[in-house]
């Protein structure tokens, strides 16, 4: 069993939120009790599937994101049967390419639980740290299975992190554009206002598309 540690939210500000990014969905849900749950900040709330396993949360990005890790919000004290203990993460560029990049397996779980996607050795207070970000159009959480077996499962929050922003990092980027990975100079905040990415040599997004073969 993957030990996976308890993280406070008061790291968010050091990691860029990108849940507002995608477009997100879920394989099956009840009446009152949808995906809009995951993202309303209210513990008290919580998305219930209503369906076969896997239970599976999909969210589609408009463009490539680098992603570190997730947060996950499970309450085992109060959903009992209905709380995850295993789940799978995939990453691709579309629902037809996802690779699982992360396995993990709960017991009783209750509260944030950090995820990183690429762990690093953990630090010393026992947490992981995140390692190198994971480029992705999708991502896919699937839960492969519930406390005692259950068959429906409940989750009270999901939060989508990029890689840690650092202190010079431009104000001026939305949260995707400052997870990049770091290979601009000092002069990369006047390169993305006359529209280049800092990645390439492409400046249109004519030929940003080509820049990479998937």
């Amino acid at each position: 069993m993957e030990d996976v540690t308890f993280e406070s939210t008061s790291t968010d500000v050091e990691r860029p939120e990108l849940g507002h990014l995608p477009t997100w969905s879920v394989s099956t849900h009840k009446y009152g009790f949808g995906v809009d749950n995951l993202r309303d900040g209210n513990d008290n709330t919580f998305w219930q599937s209503e369906g076969p396993q896997p239970h599976t949360i999909d969210l589609s990005f408009p463009k490539r994101v680098f992603i570190s890790a997730i947060s996950l919000h499970t309450s085992h004290p109060r959903d009992d049967s209905y709380t995850p203990s295993k789940i799978s993460i995939k990453a691709g560029t579309s629902i037809h390419d996802l690779q699982e990049v992360r396995f993990c397996e709960f017991s009783k779980p209750n509260g944030w639980m950090h995820i990183p996607l690429r762990p690093m050795d953990s630090s010393s207070e026992g947490q992981e740290i995140d390692g190198p970000p994971i480029p992705a159009h999708h991502l896919r959480i699937l839960i492969l299975a519930n406390h005692l077996n259950g068959k429906d499962t409940h989750v009270r929050g999901l939060k989508v992190f990029g890689s840690p922003v650092q202190a010079n990092a431009p104000s001026s980027l939305d949260a995707s554009e400052a997870n990049t990975p770091t290979r601009a100079t000092a002069a990369g905040k006047r390169l993305l206002e006359l529209g280049h990415d800092g990645l390439s040599d492409f400046t249109s997004q004519q030929f940003k598309m080509h820049e990479f073969i998937r």
